[in-house]
């Protein structure tokens, strides 16, 4: 059976043990995700993801501690989208940037979208999805108006600035709902010209 990482509480020393190659981590990963979306988060169990991914139930378990951990790793490691590296210069730019990234990861917000439903019943997956993926992308919304503000093309007090995330997130899973389409980019970018930039643009000089 090939080699899983050993638990560690000093992450360098899990490091220097490790025999997990980055493929080998890519492979785990995808058979995680790829049994999620054939048969949902709630269905899903560790012996399943033991067989698919050929890694032992107890490795498992000893170093993602369940499958909220482990999935959320999974979703961490092959995130659909990031807001790494994302500075234009201009927060319209940083917006419309994000609009195009967002818009072209249909399957995997189908993914994201079924997994919502289980973070509601689940708070072990809730919080372990928190800590690993919302939480780094309001910290980078955070720093993309940080930057705005500082170009003098927002304002530090605007209202507006604490619910970028959940704009962004509604347009998401709103318009599936609403006209049975997708959020795609050009719905994305449509709705941030109209909706959101006129309310966190600085207006006055």
């Amino acid at each position: 059976m090939p080699a899983c990482p050993p638990p560690s509480a000093d992450p360098r020393e899990s490091a220097r043990r490790t025999r997990l190659t980055p493929q080998r981590a890519s492979e785990l990963y995808t058979a995680v995700l790829d049994l999620v979306r054939e048969v949902g988060y709630e269905a899903m169990t560790m012996d399943a993801v033991a067989g698919r991914s050929r890694c032992s139930k107890a490795t498992l378990y000893r170093q993602w501690q369940g499958k909220p951990g482990l999935v959320s790793a999974a979703l961490r490691h092959m995130r659909p989208f990031s807001l790494d590296g994302l500075d234009t210069g201009s927060l319209r730019g940083d917006l419309h940037e994000l609009a195009r990234r967002i818009g072209g990861v249909k399957k995997d917000i189908d993914l994201m979208r079924g997994i919502v439903l289980a973070v509601r019943k689940d708070a072990d997956l809730a919080a372990a999805m928190h800590a690993a993926l919302v939480q780094p992308e309001i910290d980078a919304m955070k720093a993309m108006l940080e930057r705005a503000a500082a170009r003098g093309e927002t304002d530090t007090d605007n209202p507006a600035a604490a619910y970028l995330p959940h704009m962004f997130s509604g347009a998401i899973f709103a318009r599936p709902m609403l006209e049975q389409r997708e959020a795609d980019t050009a719905y994305l970018t449509g709705y941030l010209d109209a909706v959101v930039l006129p309310v966190l643009m600085r207006t006055t000089p």
